[in-house]
């Protein structure tokens, strides 16, 4: 099917939440990687969010080029033309867009959109990423709010978030030495989150924080407390009236309890991030063919190795994408959105 319109993405994010599931948005740096997502999406009938980020852009573009806005673009272009034979619905997004990167990545981005639509097409990415979290909540909303006003024109969805996520990812904006009260966000902020967001219509998703960590970490290691979530939806009930709500994006998920993440779908989580552990899955599959094939891969002892099963980029490369393809259909699975889709089903 296309890429999921601004009518179809709503209704995805509606769904997820009116039935306590969500979507793992899948952070790719290649046709390879994406492909493993799309390959994952569609075995398991499941609709999803696959996202690149500033480091993805740029990698995608190669080393000679090293342009992350041309290689957003590449790997965009690739999905659209992908999906289109798949029956499920797939939207695009860009992750950790921050402030310093707004001008040379985001709104280079936003402009394609503007253009594309202007001739008719749908936008290349349905939603961005403004990861202003590590400013001043009001400087954050102050820099968002227009943004999220000029994406809503072309029926693009913002993403923001308030809070740090710990760790380090990607250009995300925590880092290993956050404070930890820096980790969880208040109740009153995720009131004014609302209040802001609230000047614009359109949708959008809010990233509110709650102890989550970039990376991976051992089981117990990551103290994370979901109910923070519920509180801040709580929060904007009471001032707001009861069809207030968030769409809610869960953040530094590795190494997470399936109980914690389960939590976070009853409170409003319809999009979690999976990227450190989909770029581990992909390794260690090359991994394994390089040691269970040292004598293939190289030559050695004046052999010239074995190009067929070797040392074929093809051969490995394909390994890694069916072990990413497994690990994103893990993730469907503990997110709950495996044959949810809504493709076939009509969008009004």
């Amino acid at each position: 099917m296309p890429i999921a319109d601004y009518n179809t993405y709503c209704k995805m994010l509606e769904n997820a939440f009116e039935n306590n599931f969500a979507y793992p948005a899948i952070n790719v740096t290649s046709e390879i990687t994406a492909n493993a997502a799309l390959a994952a999406f569609q075995e398991l009938k499941s609709d999803g969010i696959i996202q690149v980020s500033t480091g993805g852009g740029k990698f995608a573009s190669g080393t000679a080029v090293g342009d992350m806005v041309l290689g957003a673009i590449s790997i965009a272009e690739h999905i659209h033309r992908a999906a289109e034979k798949l029956d499920i619905n797939v939207a695009l997004h860009t992750d950790h867009c921050p402030p310093n990167a707004v001008d040379t990545f985001m709104i280079p981005l936003i402009e394609e959109s503007e253009r594309r639509v202007a001739e008719g097409k749908l936008p290349l990415y349905q939603s961005h990423m403004l990861d202003a979290s590590g400013l001043p909540l009001e400087e954050n909303l102050d820099l968002s709010v227009p943004i999220y006003e000029r994406m809503a024109k072309i029926g693009q969805i913002i993403e923001i978030e308030a809070g740090v996520v710990g760790g380090e990812e990607d250009g995300a904006a925590g880092s290993d030495d956050t404070p930890a009260e820096s980790l969880y966000t208040t109740p009153e902020d995720m009131v004014r989150v609302y209040e802001r967001m609230g000047e614009v219509d359109g949708k959008y998703m809010f990233a509110a924080t709650f102890g989550n960590v970039h990376g991976t970490y051992k089981p117990g290691a990551v103290k994370l407390r979901p109910k923070l979530l519920k509180e801040g939806q709580d929060a904007i009930k009471a001032r707001f009236g009861d069809d207030a709500k968030f769409w809610l994006v869960f953040h530094g998920g590795s190494g997470s309890d399936k109980a914690d993440i389960h939590e976070t779908l009853d409170y409003g989580v319809i999009k979690m991030n999976v990227d450190t552990d989909c770029q581990y899955a992909f390794s260690r599959a090359i991994a394994d063919h390089f040691f269970s094939n040292y004598d293939k891969v190289l030559m050695i002892d004046g052999e010239v190795g074995d190009k067929k099963k070797g040392y074929d980029p093809r051969v490995y490369l394909k390994a890694a994408e069916v072990a990413m393809a497994d690990r994103v259909k893990e993730a469907c699975e503990d997110l709950r959105c495996v044959g949810k889709t809504l493709a076939g089903a009509a969008v009004a």
